[in-house]
């Protein structure tokens, strides 16, 4: 038994048949090709499955793609808009804000929804902003930096 979904990525609508049972991070690797979805543990410990839905961040390997039906959904990859990067993918490139690079897409939405809740946070609210997401390379302390980076840089600064 299959369900059809419609749902947006990244601002194009989509819709297919999808078993109930298909999680809306396969959806979004095996069916759109949206691979910056990284898969690290199926149990939302580690964040890196991260993504936007209606502009609030969820860890899709605990959700159904049928739950996003008529939803919104933003991805690491819909972050850049008019090959521009986002503030945000620019720090981290300018910061060093990865190593291994597998965190690096669900850092970047879940402080890219801080961001847009709270422009200029402090570095406490920047971490607590980020606890869902592990980093098992860095001390997060580029992570930061780069969050602070994107901060200023959506303000104007440099």
């Amino acid at each position: 038994m299959s369900y059809e979904i419609t749902v947006s990525v990244n601002g194009t609508e989509y819709t297919d048949s999808v078993e109930p049972r298909l999680l809306l991070a396969d959806y979004l690797r095996d069916t759109l090709g949206l691979t910056g979805t990284h898969i690290g543990c199926d149990t939302t410990s580690c964040g890196a499955c991260t993504i936007l839905l209606d502009g609030s961040s969820v860890k899709s390997c605990t959700l159904f793609a049928v739950q996003a039906n008529g939803h919104s959904v933003t991805t690491v990859e819909g972050l850049a808009k008019d090959g521009e990067l986002h503030p945000v993918q620019a720090a981290f490139h300018e910061e060093h804000g990865l190593q291994c690079g597998f965190c690096t897409p669900g850092m970047m939405i879940s402080i890219a929804q801080l961001l847009d809740r709270n422009p200029n946070p402090t570095e406490a609210e920047i971490r607590e902003g980020i606890l869902g997401n592990l980093c098992r390379c860095t001390g997060y302390h580029n992570i930061v930096k780069a969050a602070q980076t994107a901060a200023q840089t959506a303000a104007g600064g440099s």
